[in-house]
């Protein structure tokens, strides 16, 4: 009987060891939710892989905090219902920190600025952002371009699209007057698209940041430890300007 006893112990034992272990594999990986269709912060290169500044960053705090990384793509307005239900680890998207959003998850320390600029045909009537009451604006669903826009001008004169590269294709054919949206990729946009244009004057200048569920704390914090560490040492300027050249 005491045989069979430190029989079935040790087995008992060998069985939470596997479990344990189990468990650590899964932790060994953090998982960022994305939007890969916003240049230069995040966008999917020739070989089918999601490049960009946001996931330089996000592989460089990984390998900093001794995580394997994997990035899904998926719509913008998805992500923080996806943070919340802890489907993934976290958002890196070229997101700004509003109030509105600190209402769902938490945010890390701020990592870059972004500019809201309009970009609009060669011609074009609208000169500043005073000009685009009562025009029809495109804006990429869910970012602060829509929110701003529609607070700004009302809902009748925001179209929403799954992406900046389609509310631009609608600006190109005349279903919009004008696209509000992050000024990296506008410059991309404008680049790959004759007759297009950037305003000079900017409609909004905001920070972007990480996004995390309010109840992981920790990782958020590891995430900030790593993501100063990377400041100091030159890592995130280098990275910025690696893909946004200083002019």
């Amino acid at each position: 009987m005491k045989n069979i006893k430190r029989i079935f112990a040790l087995v008992l034992a060998l069985a939470l060891c596997v479990t344990c272990f189990a468990g650590c594999g899964k932790g060994d990986t953090l998982v960022m939710g994305t939007n890969a269709s916003f240049p230069p912060y995040e966008f999917v290169d020739d070989n089918g892989n999601i490049v960009g500044i946001d996931a330089e960053i996000a592989q460089a705090i990984a390998d900093k905090l001794g995580y394997k990384l994997e990035i899904r793509d998926m719509e913008f307005d998805s992500l923080l219902t996806a943070v919340e239900s802890k489907s993934i680890d976290f958002a890196l998207a070229g997101m700004t920190v509003t109030d509105e959003r600190l209402l769902q998850v938490n945010f890390s320390d701020t990592y870059a600025t972004g500019v809201q600029v309009i970009i609009v045909k060669e011609g074009s009537d609208i000169a500043t952002a005073d000009d685009l009451s009562g025009k029809v604006i495109g804006v990429q669903s869910g970012t602060t371009g829509d929110i701003y826009c529609t607070d700004d001008f009302g809902q009748d004169n925001v179209k929403q699209y799954a992406n900046g590269a389609l509310a631009v294709a609608a600006l190109m054919n005349g279903q919009v007057d004008c696209v509000v949206i992050d000024n990296e990729p506008a410059k991309n946009y404008v680049k790959a698209n004759a007759g297009l244009k950037i305003l000079e004057t900017e409609y909004v200048t905001e920070d972007y940041a990480a996004a995390f569920s309010k109840d992981n704390t920790d990782l958020l914090n590891k995430f900030n430890a790593a993501l100063k560490e990377l400041k100091d040492e030159g890592k995130i300027d280098e990275i910025i300007n690696k893909y946004i050249p200083a002019e």
